[in-house]
This record gives C-alpha cells, structure tokens and sequence, in this order.
C-alpha cells in the first residue's frame, strides 16, 4: 500500500506511523506505533508476521457488539485492552465527495464530543513507555482508527498536511476489503470507492477547525479528555528520535 504499510493476508489498512517529520524537526520513530484495521482476521502466516513486529498492547476501538459478532484479536503475549469509542449511529450518506467531506466532519465531530474517553484512553495508553510496540484498530481502520492517530501525530508536532495524508492513505484499503468480504458471500452496495472519495484528506483541516472553534485549540480538546502535559512529554520522547531543542 505505502513504504509505512505492513502486508498481510487478510488485513488491509495496517501500517506504521513511523518516519514522519515532527516537533524540532525530529522523527516519528518507526516500529512502535501501528494503526490497523479489525486483527480478528488474523490466522495463518499472517500470525507470524504479527508476532515479528514485537506488538505489547492491542487497543480495539469497536463496539462490544461487533466484537462479540466478529471476534477480537487472537490470545497472546500482547496485552488486549477495549476502548469502545461511543459515537452515534451514522445516517445514510448520498453525495459527491464535497458532501462526503461535510459528512464526516460532522460524524467525526460527533465522535469527539461522545467518545472522548475512549480517545483519552488510547492517546494516555500511547503514552506509556510500557505499552509499546502498540497497535490500535478498529473495523476498517479509517474511522474511529483515523481520529486516534491524527491526535496521536499532532501531539508529536506532525504537520497537519501529513496528518492529513496519512489519513488519506485508508482509501487504498477500501477496495481488497470489499473483495474479502464480498468472497465470503457479503453482499454490499456499490463499489463506493470508485463514485467518489472515500477519505478525503480534507476532512482532517476541517475537523481541527471545528475542534478549534469549540474547544479553542486541539490542545484544549485533548486535554478535556485527559491527556495533560505529563502524557504529551512521555508520548514525545518515546516516539520522537532525538531530544528537543
């Protein structure tokens, strides 16, 4: 998918969010942080290719229903920890892609007012030396996943150009998780990825500023929900190489 992207089998949006260029001009260090789509599908040789990433805590971001319906993440040496990221449910969407942008904004403003805790949770959980190497997830690994890491590398000083283009990255995983499912008898709609964009980069600045307008700054977001200054220090110097200034 990317150079960040690590391949498996049956899952589609797992890479790292290493090697992007951050607070002082230091580095997201590669190898400790991962965002994925849903790790119930793990089996095979895909298990390998997990276990040589060193992975010590899996957060799940996704409702208790669809994990009791489709399985959580296999028992290992990882630790499993659920943060089930409230939001509500999402209306029909029908539009173009300027549409789908105004949509999500609002769907992802949604999620940030009503799933706080589980965002405080996963950034504070990020932020602990002890979890790392670290992987959070949810089903398509573009959502709830995507809000998780665009705070994640804001807090690292990551410019929101490239947070946005990370975010954007999610799209190439749409169309080998449409074929997975439909193999095994899903049935879906149209193939949306090819009537318009699925996640456009655009949605991040407009979310910010949304963020902004209500809380002030992202900083005053994330600290609603939180995340202090102790946690931003720790999250800095674990996954930024170099020291400061």
């Amino acid at each position: 998918m990317t150079e960040r992207a690590i391949t498996f089998e049956n899952i589609f949006n797992f890479r790292d969010l290493g090697g992007y260029k951050g607070l002082d001009g230091r580095t997201v260090r590669s190898g400790l942080l991962y965002r994925a789509d849903e790790l119930c599908r793990l089996s095979g040789d895909d298990l390998a290719t997990f276990a040589d990433l060193g992975i010590r805590t899996v957060i799940d971001l996704r409702r208790p229903d669809e994990i009791a319906s489709r399985g959580r993440v296999f028992e290992g040496p990882h630790r499993y920890q659920h943060a089930h990221l409230v939001h509500p449910d999402w209306p029909d969407f029908e539009g173009d892609t300027q549409a789908r942008i105004d949509f999500l904004r609002a769907r992802y403003v949604e999620m940030c007012e009503h799933g706080g805790e589980a965002i405080g949770a996963s950034l504070r959980t990020v932020a602990d030396p002890e979890a790392l190497p670290l992987v959070f997830h949810c089903q398509a690994g573009k959502d709830r996943t995507g809000l998780v890491a665009a705070f994640t590398l804001y807090l690292l000083g990551v410019s929101e150009d490239d947070i946005a283009d990370d975010y954007a990255l999610s799209e190439l995983a749409e169309e080998p998780t449409f074929e997975y499912h439909a193999a095994r008898g899903a049935t879906f709609g149209d193939r949306r990825w090819e009537r318009f964009t699925v996640a456009p980069r655009e949605v991040i600045p407009a979310l910010f500023a949304a963020l902004r307008e209500r809380h002030g700054s992202i900083e005053g977001y994330l600290a609603s929900i939180g995340v202090s200054d102790a946690h931003v220090a720790v999250l800095r110097r674990e996954l930024l190489t170099g020291r400061s200034g």
